[in-house]
C-alpha cells in the first residue's frame, strides 16, 4: 500500500497518542490531541497512512473568518526530511480552501527552531506576539495568505 493522505478518525488519533514519542520526542503534547477536534473538524484533520502505520498527521480547522488554523502537524521520526510535512500542509491547504479559507495560521514556541524554519520555508510570515498564550508567554505566530 503506497502512502495515502486521508481524513483522520478518532482511532487514528488514539494511535498517534500511543506512538507520541515517535512524533514529538521528549515533548509531551498529548493533551493537545483532543478527539473533539477530529470529530468536529474531520475534513481538515488528516493522516498520512502507509503499510507500516501513520507516518504523519495534521490537525486543523477553518475559523469563521476564513483562517485555516493548523493546531498540530507532525511527521514520524523515520519519515522526517522526506517532504511529507510539506505534502500534509498542501493537503490541509486544499481542504481548508474548500471550506472558504483565505489565509493560514499556526503558532509555536519561541524555542522551536525546527518549526520556525519549516514554516518559513513554506512562505509563512513569522512574528513574535507577546502574551499570546497568557501573561508572559510569547509565541511565534505564522500567517500566510492563500
Amino acid at each position: 500500500m503506497p502512502l495515502e493522505i486521508v481524513p483522520a478518525d478518532v482511532a487514528d488519533l488514539h494511535q498517534v497518542v500511543e506512538d507520541h514519542a515517535r512524533y514529538w520526542g521528549e515533548r509531551d503534547l498529548r493533551a493537545l490531541h483532543q478527539p473533539v477536534l477530529v470529530r468536529e473538524f474531520g475534513a481538515t484533520c488528516l493522516v498520512a497512512r502507509a503499510e507500516d502505520g501513520i507516518r504523519g498527521y495534521v490537525i486543523g480547522f477553518v475559523t469563521p473568518d476564513g483562517t485555516g488554523y493548523v493546531h498540530l502537524i507532525a511527521t514520524r521520526d523515520d519519515t522526517r526530511g522526506t517532504g511529507l510535512g510539506r505534502r500534509l500542509y498542501g493537503e490541509f491547504t486544499e481542504a481548508a480552501r474548500g471550506q472558504g479559507a483565505v489565509r493560514l495560521k499556526a503558532i509555536t514556541s519561541l524555542g522551536n527552531k525546527g518549526s520556525i524554519a519549516f514554516h518559513r520555508s513554506l512562505g509563512f510570515d513569522a512574528r513574535v506576539e507577546e502574551d499570546y498564550d497568557g501573561p508572559g508567554r510569547p509565541m511565534v505566530v505564522f500567517t500566510r495568505d492563500l
